[in-house]
């Protein structure tokens, strides 16, 4: 049988390959986003096609009709919305972890795309409808070649989508390649990520948001890449990763933090936005200089004192519309809707599993939102606020 230390190497052995990835062979990331791409697509028929023409069928009516309250809850409403059904049905639009990454990779590097405002929005977009399509109909899929819940649920793999795999198609051998290109997905989201979450760090701390940004906001200048930013992100995700020796249920529920994490993020620019809707702040002028505009701090590295204040000249900069938005009435109730369901996710992502609540299946998780959200207060009051002055542009 596998120890947990087993599974804690193969992570790091993964978290190395999107090092490489990502340092040595950076150069060669957009074009290995493409293989990706192609690999995700056909992956999904590659697993689809035999679990659909191999397995035995449910009928629509258990699929669509039928709902479990395994989790102890005193309504089947509120098992519903607990976290492990919830975060399925969350991750319809985005159908995998390859596909958030793809998500915030391109997000996140929008400084390094042209065009970013169309871009940006077409890429997000399309990957948001073509993964949606693609989720949809493998969740139907897996429903409907679901067999007996319980044998799924005890498989001895420790994976439930394994256990389908090996039912469908009655061979082992069928299973491991149908769950090694779920698993080759895992490892290709990983380097998405990498990309995605060392950029986020470098940005912010170039910005002044981080501690010790001096040394998190600086780029290799022969590479142009933050070295420093994906050092520490690798550094926390190995160390996040040994949790999963003491306990595995303690790291299931530690990563499903994202569900909060991303849906926060989500929630705070999507509550700007509604304020700026309001106020009547943002306009649609072609030209982004007014005088009555909000100031966006404008840095010359070379003037800059110290590397960590805020040195430079204050430009006026108007906010305007770029070329995708929702406009008017029907914008602000898209924004509403959006944030009332971003909540309900949010608050529902931070219950444990099932009932009663021990120390061993509690969703630790708001205990680090919690911790990382009274570190960020603390800091800014003490040393943020100084340096901190909103985003950059440096020239």
């Amino acid at each position: 049988m596998p120890e947990r230390w087993h599974g804690t190497l193969l992570l790091w052995a993964v978290i190395l390959v999107a090092v490489i990835v990502n340092t040595v062979l950076s150069n060669l990331l957009p074009k290995l986003e493409c293989l990706i791409l192609i690999i995700h697509v056909l992956g999904f028929f590659a697993v689809l096609i035999p679990l659909v023409y191999m397995a035995p069928h449910g009928d629509a009516a258990s699929v669509f009709t039928v709902f479990l309250n395994e989790g102890g809850w005193p309504t089947t409403g509120l098992s519903f919305m607990e976290p492990t059904q919830l975060s399925t049905f969350v991750s319809i639009p985005l159908r995998n972890l390859h596909n958030v990454g793809l998500i915030l990779t391109i997000l996140q590097m929008s400084e390094e795309i042209s065009n970013a405002a169309v871009n940006v929005p077409r890429s997000m977009l399309t990957s948001v409808m073509l993964n949606g399509t693609l989720g949809f109909a493998m969740l139907v899929a897996v429903l409907f070649c679901l067999g007996d819940i319980e044998q799924i649920a005890e498989s001895n793999t420790g994976y439930p989508f394994m256990e389908i795999f090996l039912n469908a198609t009655q061979s082992v051998g069928g299973a491991a390649a149908m769950a090694s290109i779920v698993a080759t997905l895992g490892i290709c989201a990983t380097i998405a990520l990498l990309a995605s979450s060392s950029r986020m760090t470098w940005s912010f701390a170039r910005d002044r948001g981080l501690p010790f940004s001096r040394y998190l906001g600086k780029v290799e200048p022969r590479s142009q890449i933050p070295l420093v930013a994906i050092l520490l992100t690798v550094i926390i995700s190995i160390l996040l990763s040994l949790i999963n020796i003491g306990s595995v249920t303690a790291f299931n529920q530690i990563i499903s933090l994202t569900i909060g994490g991303l849906y926060g993020s989500y929630l705070i620019a999507a509550a700007l936005l509604l304020v700026r809707r309001l106020d009547g702040s943002i306009s649609l002028a072609a030209s982004s200089y007014e005088p009555d505009a909000r100031k966006t701090k404008i840095i010359d590295q070379e003037n800059s004192s110290d590397g960590e204040g805020v040195g430079g000249s204050d430009i006026v900069v108007n906010l305007t519309w770029g070329p995708f938005r929702v406009p008017g009435a029907l914008g602000v109730a898209v924004n509403v809707a959006g944030m009332v369901y971003m909540v309900v996710i949010i608050f529902f992502s931070f219950w444990p599993p099932l009932r009663p609540v021990t120390p061993q299946n509690m969703n630790y998780s708001v205990l680090m939102t919690g911790s990382v959200i009274c570190f960020s207060i603390v800091y800014y009051l003490v040393h943020g606020k100084r340096t901190y002055k909103g985003p950059l542009v440096e020239v």
